[in-house]
């Protein structure tokens, strides 16, 4: 089974919009991931996103291009500082291939604790908008391969 671990696009400074929606700049690296993500026929049942407007705009982008069975929605676990254990637990509990839009730090240290059982061991840069592919290979996970703004 495979899963797909995606940081959000590029987002608007705090002091012009405490928020931090996505920038121009930002849609466009998404938008341009996405369109790459449905060329290569990427099928997810569902786009889950943490509670941020620039992961919730991602999702959305994403959603618009993959046509997720599911859709998309908010869920508790995927926020910069979350413990990867909640998020790695519900990719365990799946038979369906996900989609799960987050941040930094939390992204790279949910990949690590993954391929390596290590939270802190680094397996894997997470430009924005930057999409990783990994397998369930029987008990473990491997990365298959990675997609940037600059690759699609």
């Amino acid at each position: 089974m495979e899963i797909y671990l995606v940081r959000h696009g590029e987002a608007k400074p705090d002091y012009e919009d405490p928020r931090r929606p996505l920038s121009d700049q930002g849609r466009r690296q998404v938008e341009q991931v996405a369109r790459a993500a449905a060329a290569k026929r990427i099928q997810v049942a569902e786009i889950l996103h943490s509670d941020k407007l620039r992961a919730k705009e991602t999702a959305e982008i994403l959603t618009r291009f993959l046509s997720p069975r599911r859709g998309a929605r908010e869920i508790q676990g995927l926020s910069p500082e979350d413990d990867p254990l909640l998020a790695k637990g519900e990719l365990e509990a799946t038979e369906e291939p996900l989609m799960l839009v987050g941040h930094l730090p939390h992204l790279g240290r949910l990949a690590a604790l993954l391929v390596k059982n290590n939270p802190e061991d680094k397996v894997v840069d997470f430009p924005p908008a930057a999409v990783v592919c990994l397998s369930h290979l029987k008990v473990a996970w491997e990365i298959q391969w990675i997609l940037t703004p600059d690759e699609a």
